[in-house]
């Protein structure tokens, strides 16, 4: 793959990812109410998600995954459920303010995060538009090699973290200006709502 080409991609494939859609909010959401708690995991299920997508669309598995819709309505409606489990989470969790040193912890296990966080990328309709009709018109698929899906992929490993960390890094200091509980359960109680929204888009589109 050429340097151009490359180029090409990791500039799309950067506004896709930094865009807002429902991974993102729930990003944001999820750290604004936790902080970094839990978000190595949570966006290592984003990761590997965008990864599944791509080796869908780069190995020609495209019309596969365009007709085996059972398959795809299950994982979008756990991802919507996923989310609006998140939402309930944030909705009814104590509220602790910036003074607390740890956030309080809401039972969720890295491995819970990173299953929720996958589920939400593969039934995420932004990522499977871009995956499967946007990406063939930036890269040629039909005439990738090896070499070349390994540089995709090491783009997409190096551009997913880099923008997901920068908004849980914005998020989390976005925390700290609050002080008291009730600051602090109101922007539980708003992000939880953003999320149940975002829970609503995925299950609706």
């Amino acid at each position: 793959m050429s340097f151009y080409g490359l180029l090409i991609f990791s500039s799309v494939y950067l506004l896709a990812v930094a865009t807002p859609g429902p991974g993102v909010a729930a990003v944001i959401a999820r750290s604004l109410a936790r902080g970094t708690q839990g978000a190595v995991a949570f966006i290592a299920g984003f990761l590997i998600g965008d990864l599944i997508w791509f080796a869908v669309a780069a190995t020609g598995l495209a019309a596969l995954a365009q007709t085996a819709q059972l398959v795809f309505v299950v994982i979008k409606y756990a991802g919507a459920v996923y989310l609006l489990y998140l939402a309930y989470r944030l909705w009814t969790a104590p509220p602790a303010v910036a003074a607390d040193v740890e956030p309080v912890d809401t039972g969720q296990k890295p491995f819970q995060l990173f299953l929720g966080s996958l589920a939400l990328t593969l039934a995420n309709p932004k990522t499977a538009i871009f995956f499967l009709a946007l990406l063939p018109t930036v890269v040629r698929l039909e005439e990738l090699t090896v070499f070349g899906f390994l540089e995709i992929v090491a783009v997409i490993s190096l551009v997913l973290p880099l923008v997901l960390g920068g908004y849980v890094f914005l998020a989390a200091r976005a925390r700290r200006m609050f002080k008291s509980e009730r600051a602090v359960r109101t922007i539980n109680r708003s992000t939880g709502a953003a999320m149940a929204c975002a829970a609503v888009a995925v299950a609706t589109r």
